[in-house]
């Protein structure tokens, strides 16, 4: 009889163990839907970890304040990867045991990269805001709310074809950086043969731009596919070098620029504008509108804005959206609804030809908001704007 209840005991003990292990390995019960995501809280890349955070918490606060999905409400779960790729699959891993069930991905393109590997092989969705590389959506479950780093220097050079013909133009990228590079290679592609273009190049942390100065110092229209950084330091080092140059054009990495600590832009003579799917000083319209809650609720002198967050607040809203149109359609979506089944739930929206999103970043008209949505292979399709940081002093 004993032994009898010591086998009943000892049977029962594993099964406990079974079922806490189970627990911790992600099998818990959400009441919520759980988004999660990476990305820089910490470090020099954490101006476009800190406004994704605070916009894509915007719009999961207003969601559930709205109802949520039919009475379910959603859970923001960002972790710190410190822009390093090396972090993200613990940190993944993390986000898994605490029941993700659909993702931002990351903030940046190299941490992303691994993410993309890592959600493919456990089929989790993912909307990413600012992770640009061309590669970030290579498998079926991914998809980018920003351009892609091709369709970024594609656009860049149509914009400098319409409008900067017979002009000398310069282009400072760093030759290491998948993300700059990429970019300046679709941009001389699809740049008009009749410029005369000059290029200087940068590796590792370079910080002083002495000869690559020297080289473009002639030039009218400086390209500039990296980020704001060393974008700022060349500009600073440049004024004080007699140059002809009236114009620095970047792409998303200047994104942040006008708030780098110890970097007065307005001491920069030319004009700084980027490409952009983002107007962070609108003052009408939707983008004002988004602009204005968002620097209600923050300090916009320490935490502030930038297109990265808005694109975050538009990958929320269009998960959201996406999943209404599911459940309109017959789909059954709850809180324990699984990651991989939730994805499968999302692709089908997202490939759909009927499904358009009206957001706040691309080009809005009047009071109207944009229109975006996904080409098959995850890459978004919406209307660039050109955004003008700082006007050429006079």
């Amino acid at each position: 009889m004993k032994k009898a209840i010591l086998k009943v005991l000892a049977l029962c003990m594993c099964a406990a163990m079974l079922l806490c292990s189970l627990v911790a390995c992600g099998d818990k019960k959400n009441d919520k839907i759980v988004i999660g995501l990476t990305g820089p809280l910490t470090g020099g890349a954490s101006i476009y970890g800190i406004a994704v955070r605070n916009s894509a918490q915007m719009a999961v606060d207003e969601i559930n304040e709205a109802g949520g999905l039919n009475g379910i409400e959603f859970k923001l779960d960002m972790r710190d990867d410190e822009h390093k790729a090396e972090n993200v699959a613990n940190l993944y891993t993390g986000l898994v045991e605490d029941g993700m069930q659909v993702s931002l991905g990351t903030v940046t393109t190299k941490p992303g990269l691994e993410f993309k590997n890592l959600s493919k092989d456990d089929n989790v969705f993912f909307l990413t805001p600012s992770a640009t590389g061309d590669a970030i959506p290579e498998y079926d479950n991914g998809y980018q709310m920003c351009f892609a780093d091709s369709n970024q220097g594609t656009a860049a050079a149509e914009f400098f074809n319409e409008n900067y013909v017979g002009k000398k133009i310069g282009i400072f990228f760093k030759a290491d950086d998948e993300y700059s590079k990429g970019i300046n290679d679709n941009f001389k592609a699809a740049l008009d043969d009749s410029f005369d273009v000059t290029e200087a190049n940068f590796t590792g942390d370079a910080s002083t731009f002495d000869s690559q100065i020297a080289t473009l110092k002639d030039c009218e229209i400086v390209f500039m596919p990296i980020y704001y950084t060393p974008a700022s330091q060349f500009m600073t080092q440049a004024k004080s070098v007699d140059n002809s140059i009236t114009t620095y054009y970047g792409c998303d990495g200047f994104d942040g620029i006008d708030a780098i600590e110890g970097f007065d832009i307005t001491s920069i003579p030319q004009e700084i504008s980027m490409l952009s799917h983002f107007n962070s000083t609108a003052t009408e319209g939707p983008a004002a509108e988004f602009i204005k809650k968002y620097n209600d609720k923050y300090d916009e002198a320490k935490e502030p804005l930038n297109q990265f967050g808005a694109a975050a607040y538009d990958c929320v809203y269009a998960i959201y959206e996406a999943l209404k149109v599911a459940v309109e359609n017959g789909k059954e979506v709850t809180a324990e609804t699984s990651a991989s089944e939730m994805c499968d739930i999302l692709t089908e929206v997202f490939n759909s030809d009927s499904f358009e999103f009206r957001g706040i970043t691309g080009k809005c008209e009047g009071n109207e908001k944009s229109h975006i949505s996904w080409s098959e292979d995850g890459t978004v399709v919406k209307e660039a704007i050109k955004y003008i940081v700082k006007e050429k002093n006079a």
